[in-house]
């Protein structure tokens, strides 16, 4: 059978036409973000930007989506599903990364950071990259830090004016035994639970109080239900924009770059929106009828915790010159 010329070129174009949607389509990449907050958020409103920025910038060659309000599981599932390459990327806080990376939990100790300020040198220094490769040996690459805020203790019975005022309050806590032991070296009660349980546990008296920070307590109506707000600022956690190793080692170097780069733009923007958030943030809980307790002298707390870090040293003695180390930092 003879066939005509132009046919053959019009089936080979189609081909290849074909051949090379096909390999494009295999390119092409749609991830999947983690996301605790709702939208509006400091921290969504950078995830968001980050991931239309690499999509923008790889031409729709790699999409990211992120899913907010955890709708994707709790924070330490999260961070599990990323490991494992389940999820491709999240915005997690430290806190919970203790069980996981052990020299995380260095970044959980009360009062390990004199400011917020601080953190950040700390975080963007040689320090915070041996916490980053600490991390990613575990299967989490970290491109930047998220600012978390200093956290503080809020009730529904009375102002915390020193240690003694937490005896007997059940303070919900993240899930880290760290966190355990700060409120019991205070004599309160802790119990570890998921963010979006608190207000809930807070009107059944199943809980006393919690411990975060002014975002976080006006984002979950907490200031209606534990309206003593006292500021111990005795944790200031940083958190991190992780990719899932799986996910970031299937990535050419070019787009490695570019989703690099966003992130450190995220990271800028999150900074900068959390500031402003905090401040509103404050003002809006005094105006919901919050009761803001200004503690003017950390000292009696800070030397409460003496024997969290005893323990602590007990149990992980090398990391005693970590803790010295990020203090040295000003």
């Amino acid at each position: 059978m003879i066939i005509a010329k132009p046919f053959l070129r019009t089936t080979a174009l189609a081909a290849a036409v074909f051949c090379l949607a096909a390999t494009s389509s295999a390119f092409a990449k749609n991830w999947r973000g983690w996301n605790i907050h709702a939208p509006g958020y400091a921290n969504t409103v950078a995830l968001e930007d980050f991931a239309k920025a690499v999509g923008g910038k790889t031409n729709g060659e790699l999409t990211l989506k992120v899913y907010n309000n955890a709708v994707l599981g709790d924070q330490p599932d999260a961070i599990e599903q990323t490991r494992n390459g389940a999820l491709d990327f999240g915005n997690f806080n430290l806190g919970p990364m203790g069980p996981v990376v052990p020299i995380t939990n260095v970044l959980s100790l009360p009062f390990v950071f004199s400011s917020e300020e601080q953190m950040h040198h700390v975080m963007d220094g040689k320090i915070g990259k041996e916490f980053a490769d600490a991390i990613e040996k575990k299967g989490l690459v970290v491109l930047s830090w998220f600012d978390s805020g200093a956290r503080s203790m809020f009730n529904d019975k009375h102002p915390i004016k020193a240690p003694a005022d937490v005896k007997g309050l059940k303070i919900r806590v993240m899930d880290n035994q760290l966190y355990v032991d700060m409120i019991d070296a205070m004599g309160g009660n802790a119990t570890p639970m998921p963010m979006g349980s608190i207000y809930q546990s807070l009107t059944t008296g199943v809980l006393d109080g919690a411990e975060n920070n002014y975002p976080s307590y006006t984002e979950f109506n907490l200031y209606q239900v534990a309206k003593y707000y006292s500021t111990t600022d005795h944790l200031i956690i940083p958190e991190c924009l992780c990719i899932a190793k799986k996910s970031w080692d299937a990535l050419d170097p070019k787009t490695q770059g570019i989703v690099r780069q966003a992130a450190l733009d995220a990271q800028a923007e999150q900074r900068e929106l959390w500031a402003k958030a905090s401040d509103k943030a404050k003002q809006d809980a005094v105006k919901g009828g919050a009761k803001i307790n200004e503690i003017k002298d950390l000292t009696p707390f800070q030397d409460a915790m003496k024997p969290v870090y005893a323990k602590f040293y007990k149990k992980y003695p090398d990391l005693q010159k970590v803790v010295e180390k990020i203090r040295a930092v000003k």
